[in-house]
């Protein structure tokens, strides 16, 4: 059965045959099989009843048979009843001189002579030809990748940057918000490729390299694509692993490679992004000054600033962990400018979210300003993954818009993790609504902590419920009062547990770790303690070459039992105070436990309903 293929009207159906040696050899090979099947078909198309040449002379004579088909020393016997019978005559006979000699003329048959010799000729010629041709093509193959594997031997110190033409890059700086600093850092760089006369006449020489640094997802490779998306000039991208490969040498080798295709592209931009898997400080190596990764970075600290000059290629490199990189990879005349890149704050996620979403359809009325505000602490990266949450639980239940409900849904999926339905006792479910409860009545209490937003018995991640705080505006510096109340905060569950039920249970652990570190920071870093502002903690020393060395704290014994005396102090001091404001808060206490048993999360509108204005506790 053909299949039909379907061709639309006004479109001209193609029919495209990519000749190569190799689809020569699948053609060669389906054609053979289809002749060889072909020629024993046609051979053996009449296969029925052999009789013995006798008496297929006496059915002649008696003129039963009207046809004879001679193939080679097969006879095709045709009977007028059009019955179809065979016969073999010796080889090499003519049935001709068989007649005549039986007395029978051949002109009272029809007698008809297929010749075979010329598919006979192909067969035996394929036959011989068919395995030479094969045992060629099958030398020719291994050769071929014998030479490829060859030259992908000598190929290893090749760069494998990728080249990103003009207009190849559809990412450009209007696709970047959250960092105007660094954006105006970079397009000044990219204005000096452009205009380098406007520059040059003040006598101001392109910056050899730019160093992005800031924590993951706030936007390093993302202001890189934006450079390449707004340059005029080629841009080479290469991670920092890719100059890697277990054969000494050959970091170095792509290294020289990558700086000398950049410089016959001149103007170009070369970007390595984590630039920390090959820039981290020499001497350190397990493996003694000669390393693969030593070796690439001294080649690439020779190419930016060596004798050869360089002054038309740029470096733009990324890192988040700035502290463990080579200082002479720092240093003026090669990375003379560091973009450091912070989290975004208010203004900067709303113009992120804004970006984000396009091409989604919010609905009307959606506020921005306030989703921005739901975010501190997001990165670029945790906004664009909230709101393609966003996306999909719209999506999961058949909705055509995203409203504000999917929208914190999805913020707090990303913060904490996707709901868990997990079977608890009433018990278990009773004792995390107090421990909640407990959290959330004593942050509202407490006048220097920020608002709860909301409060859940629903099990997320590893935690059986929680309490979300966030930051009502974002904080650059903390003071002691408010250290010490979100120690206080964080240990409301623990007082809620032993005022209620007299028990405690193995829920407050991350609670009791997190204010405990707190409580360590401010004795031993912060100096918020009554032993004064003394730094207590471990030792930091820089050598002349640069580099840093941790080493443990070095107080005494003694200094060290006062330290944890005052952690101790604190801690306890803050557990009274939640315990206090849990015992005056009693009656709201028991009311937001039952609200959070019945329907399981309370909003920051409905939390303020039970719990009436915020009083000093």
């Amino acid at each position: 059965m053909q299949r039909k293929i379907p061709i639309r009207p006004g479109k001209k159906f193609e029919f495209k045959l990519r000749l190569n040696l190799k689809n020569l050899l699948l053609w060669s090979l389906v054609i053979v099989i289809i002749a060889s099947f072909f020629f024993s078909f046609r051979s053996e198309t009449i296969k029925s009843e052999e009789i013995p040449l006798s008496q297929a002379i006496s059915d002649i004579r008696q003129g039963k048979i009207k046809e004879v088909e001679v193939v080679d020393d097969q006879l095709n016997l045709k009977y007028e009843e059009d019955k179809i019978l065979t016969s073999r005559k010796e080889p090499g006979a003519s049935l001709t001189e068989i007649l005549q000699r039986e007395g029978i003329k051949p002109e009272e048959v029809e007698i008809k002579i297929r010749d075979t010799s010329l598919s006979k000729a192909w067969v035996e010629i394929l036959a011989t030809l068919l395995p030479l041709g094969l045992m060629v093509l099958f030398f020719f193959f291994i050769f071929r990748q014998a030479r490829g594997a060859q030259d992908s031997i000598f190929s290893f110190g090749q760069s494998r940057a990728k080249l990103f033409a003009k207009g190849k890059q559809p990412v450009s700086f209007a696709d970047v918000a959250g960092v105007e600093e660094a954006k105006m850092e970079l397009e000044e760089i990219v204005d000096f490729l452009k205009h380098p006369g406007k520059y040059r006449r003040l006598g101001a020489r392109t910056p050899k390299g730019v160093l992005l640094v800031g924590p993951s997802g706030t936007g390093k490779t993302l202001l890189a694509r934006a450079v390449a998306g707004e340059a005029k000039v080629p841009f080479f991208s290469m991670a920092g692993s890719e100059f890697m490969e277990m054969l000494v040498g050959v970091g170095a080798s792509r290294a020289r490679d990558l700086f000398d295709t950049a410089k016959k592209a001149a103007p170009s931009i070369i970007f390595i992004d984590e630039l920390d898997a090959i820039g981290r400080q020499r001497g350190l190596g397990v493996t003694g000054g000669h390393d693969e990764r030593e070796q690439t970075l001294n080649q690439i600290l020779v190419e930016m600033d060596g004798f050869t000059p360089n002054d038309n290629v740029i470096v733009l490199a990324a890192t988040n962990r700035p502290d463990i990189l080579d200082p002479a990879l720092l240093r003026p005349g090669r990375f003379d400018r560091r973009i450091v890149l912070d989290m975004p704050d208010l203004e900067d996620r709303e113009g992120i979210i804004k970006i984000h979403a396009r091409g989604k359809p919010f609905i009307k009325g959606t506020s921005w300003k306030t989703v921005a505000r739901r975010t501190v602490g997001f990165s670029g990266a945790d906004i664009e993954n909230m709101l393609n949450e966003a996306a999909i639980l719209a999506a999961r239940y058949g909705k055509k818009v995203i409203n504000a409900d999917d929208i914190e849904e999805a913020a707090t999926k990303v913060k904490l993790g996707p709901e868990k339905k997990r079977l608890q006792s009433d018990e278990e479910r009773k004792m995390t609504a107090y421990h909640e409860a407990g959290h959330a009545v004593v942050t509202h209490r407490l006048p220097h902590m920020d608002p709860v937003h909301r409060v859940s018995i629903v099990s997320r991640g590893l935690a059986m419920g929680f309490t979300l705080i966030p930051p009502k505006k974002d904080r650059y510096t903390e003071t002691m009062s408010h250290l010490i109340e979100t120690i206080t905060s964080l240990l409301g569950g623990r007082a809620a547990e032993g005022l209620v039920f007299n028990e405690f249970t193995g829920g407050a652990a991350s609670d009791i770790d997190k204010a405990t570190r707190i409580a360590r920071r401010m004795v031993v870093d912060f100096g918020m303690s009554e032993l004064g502002p003394v730094y207590l903690g471990p030792q930091i020393e820089e050598t002349e070459y640069g580099r840093t060395w941790f080493q443990p704290s070095e107080i005494s014994p003694k200094m060290q039992a006062k330290v944890d005396e005052e952690i101790k102090r604190i801690v306890d001091e803050s557990y009274k105070k939640a315990m206090e404001v849990l015992k005056k808060s009693r009656k709201k206490l028991d009311l937001v436990a039952k609200k959070l048993l019945k329907q399981e999360t309370i909003d920051e509108d409905e939390f303020r309903k039970l719990m009436g204005a915020k009083k000093k506790a």
